[in-house]
């Protein structure tokens, strides 16, 4: 499959547009309307979701980038430049992650929304930009398994045929996004029987990191933490599932409190309020000044 998209954008040489960038999108699209759906469940308008997204990408890139950078030093420490070389690839998922928890913690702040309604809402849409977008490495061919010399297992979807190296691997990136995918189910599930804000985001680490811990080691290119032994993404997936049943169990056991509901510029409410005083004052027309219409 050709990796572009558009070749020499509006004519000009060089500015192209991939597939994984497409479909990247698409997933941030379908977050963005899981996110629309579950913020009106928790009581918050359209414009929450929308603002938290702005906040959230820029840092998300950012710690992409660094979390990749970090994990492979050597190859950036003799030119520093390209660190900078984004789109040279080279960013990874639980940087992300990361990034978007720190834009999320940011956003509450700023909006006095409480910080695990953001994070419960962002959960699920996150899970399904990552499902939708493990597709982008089928399309550029990376993100696969261990080589496949079993003709009979040389099949789609349990294995990908790698064009560059005239192979069959398992086709991990498949795996990823099926698991994403049930993953989201189960989240959307559990969003309106948690008990505790914040406890939705905790159970998408926990699944989340199950299905990378056992996918990852199957993967051939991913960052290794011990060489042979544990790759980095696999250490932080066990530690994210580990410490994430803990903190599910202990919220289990203690008393649910009472929660102040919210009243900003976000709510339901307020953006009720808000059109019912923009439809009164288009009915009504120009107010009159004073003393006009008035009896002399």
């Amino acid at each position: 499959m050709n990796p572009y998209f558009v070749r020499n954008l509006f004519g000009i040489q060089g500015l192209d547009i991939r597939w994984y960038a497409v479909i990247i999108c698409i997933g941030i699209c379908a977050g963005l309307v899981t996110a629309f759906f579950l913020a009106k469940r928790r009581g918050y308008n359209s414009d929450m979701p929308i603002d938290l997204l702005l906040a959230c990408i820029p840092l998300a890139i950012v710690c992409a980038r660094i979390y990749y950078v970090a994990f492979e030093w050597d190859s950036y420490k003799d030119n520093l430049a390209s660190v900078f070389a984004i789109w040279e690839g080279g960013i990874a998922i639980y940087g992300a992650v990361i990034g978007s928890v720190i834009g999320a913690f940011v956003f509450s702040r700023y909006s006095k929304i409480p910080f695990g309604d953001i994070l419960d809402i962002g959960g699920p849409g996150l899970i399904i930009g990552q499902a939708i977008g493990r597709w982008g490495n089928f399309v550029n061919q990376e993100a696969f398994g261990n080589l496949i010399t079993n003709e009979s297992l040389q099949w789609f979807p349990y294995g990908v045929y790698i064009e560059e190296l005239g192979e069959w691997h398992q086709a991990t990136f498949f795996y990823e996004s099926m698991w994403n995918l049930l993953v989201f189910a189960v989240l959307l599930w559990y969003f309106k029987r948690a008990k505790r804000r914040g406890n939705v985001f905790v159970l998408y680490l926990v699944l989340y990191g199950v299905g990378r811990a056992f996918i990852e080691g199957l993967r051939t290119d991913s960052l290794w933490l011990i060489p042979g032994v544990v790759r980095i993404s696999q250490a932080l997936s066990i530690v994210l599932v580990l410490v994430g049943t803990a903190y599910l169990c202990i919220m289990h056991k203690k008393p649910q409190k009472q929660s102040v509901p919210y009243e900003g510029k976000y709510s339901l409410a307020y953006a009720e309020e808000k059109k019912r005083k923009k439809k009164e004052g288009t009915a009504g027309g120009r107010m009159p000044a004073d003393g006009e219409g008035s009896e002399k």
